[in-house]
């Protein structure tokens, strides 16, 4: 929406419920966009109910405004209502806290979702799978984020049909890294199309140049990094692309020395293309692996590392690649601009929300007041669970005894149907309060990239 026109009036069309949140933060962006406004609360509780043919008969336009704002959820053809206003009409965002958005006030992010670092996912325990499977876990790895597919192989054993899987992967169109140190394994590997081998120190690196492929060098004493300068130097000598891996080390094993480590191999090769495997702490972690994704990816971004190597097995790191994924676009455009990643983007924001837009238990009962019909609405609020309705507003924090209160109140339109429901939406209402999430009934909880939509059933179970 364009801001900066001289005094524009703008109406903001509202329903009772919404009211004195619209009321607040109208007030709020107006004074920081600079426009006079107006604010229409017509007669209806829900403004997500309002059609544009009903806004024609109730809506009253002040002779000064020069827009009208309807509320995001108001669908339909606007056309009942240029039959009473000539003036631009818009839809407003659903959420009226998402106002200050709406006009803009927020910091340019044309150029978010840039990304310098590339994702590795390994297919674990590959020799154990078929080739069938293998392609399957590939395809869906590339769909998620990943660059490069890494075929693990099983270290002390040698698989006869590395190739096979390696082919087969190349041909769903996918970039292929091979994960063994046996030479002969490497070299099927290398023949079918893997471009990648992770990895190689003095035991293996004599094969390198016969490979033909870029290799992952590591230290041979890790702690130490003994053996690394060797084999970066003979891997000069023979024109062999590489890039390095000081090894990253679980908590309790020695993480943060492994952390100064990577930061001491990029002062001493400040030029070299670095890894980091990233697998070895959100796997080994009892967290769930978003904000580790994003906190190594963070360093990784900051030491100019430009490739991971992840992982997705374990359950609490089932989606690894996707947060990588988001993860590498929030520091990348971090870094470039030298900013916190804060306020950018919402997407691995996923146990909590980032704002909470709380009504007070004074707002809610001034609410209940006003009601006048006896469909329920929902709300998780100021540390409890709350059921109003016309002359109704019952709380509790347990929803059993919330639901006991509402039966006690003997309601003639809580049928078999209706009592589904209600469970259902005091559950999302529950895992809310418990979490620190908002609340919106018919809504589904924002769950960050995770979230799955809801289809709202207001209308078919009668609310």
């Amino acid at each position: 929406m364009q801001t900066n026109a001289a005094k524009r009036h703008l109406h903001f069309v509202t329903g009772k419920l919404a009211e004195s949140s619209v009321r607040r933060v109208v007030a709020d962006v107006a004074s920081q966009v600079g426009f006079d406004y107006s604010i229409d609360v017509l007669p209806i509780t829900v403004a997500a109910l309002m059609t544009p043919e009903w806004i024609a008969k109730h809506v009253c336009v002040p002779d000064a405004a020069t827009e009208i704002i309807l509320p995001g959820y108001c669908a339909g053809d606007l056309q009942p209502l240029q039959h009473v206003t000539s003036l631009p009409i818009q839809i407003g965002p659903k959420d009226c806290f998402a106002l200050p958005e709406f006009f803009g006030q927020q910091r340019d992010l044309s150029d978010y979702g840039s990304y310098s670092i590339h994702i590795i996912a390994e297919i674990n325990h590959a020799p154990r799978l078929s080739v069938a499977q293998i392609c399957r876990q590939a395809a869906a790895l590339a769909q998620d984020g990943a660059d490069v597919i890494d075929i693990g192989c099983q270290p002390g054993e040698r698989w006869q049909q590395v190739g096979d899987a390696v082919k087969a992967v190349k041909d769903l169109g996918l970039r292929v890294s091979i994960d063994s140190f046996d030479v002969r394994e490497i070299a099927d590997a290398v023949v079918a199309g893997a471009e990648l081998v992770l990895s190689v120190n003095h035991t293996n690196r004599h094969a390198a140049p016969d490979w033909d492929a870029e290799v992952v060098v590591i230290p041979d004493d890790i702690r130490s990094l003994n053996g690394l300068e060797d084999s970066v130097d003979f891997l000069q000598q023979h024109h062999v692309p590489f890039r390095i891996d000081p090894i990253l080390e679980p908590i309790g094993c020695g993480l943060a020395a492994s952390l100064v480590r990577y930061a001491d191999v990029r002062r001493r090769f400040p030029d070299a293309e670095m890894m980091m495997g990233i697998g070895n702490l959100t796997e080994l972690t009892d967290c769930d692996s978003a904000g580790i994704n994003t906190l190594l990816l963070g360093i990784c971004q900051e030491l100019s590392i430009h490739s991971v190597l992840t992982t997705q097995v374990i359950n609490w790191a089932r989606s690894s690649v996707r947060e990588c994924d988001y993860a590498r676009r929030l520091v990348h455009y971090a870094v470039q601009h030298g900013t916190v990643p804060k306020r950018l983007s919402s997407e691995l924001i996923m146990l909590r929300d980032a704002v909470l837009h709380s009504k007070t238990s004074h707002e809610l009962s001034e609410l209940a007041g006003q009601l006048k019909d006896h469909n329920y609405r929902l709300f998780a609020e100021d540390t409890a669970l709350h059921v109003l309705a016309a002359q109704t507003h019952l709380t509790d924090t347990d929803p059993f005894v919330l639901f006991d209160k509402l039966l006690q109140s003997n309601p003639k339109n809580v049928d078999a149907s209706h009592a589904f429901y209600l469970g259902y939406e005091l559950a999302k209402a529950k895992i809310a309060l418990t979490l620190g999430k908002q609340y919106r009934q018919d809504e589904a909880l924002d769950w960050g990239f995770l979230t799955e939509p809801e289809v709202c059933h207001r209308h078919r179970r009668g609310s």
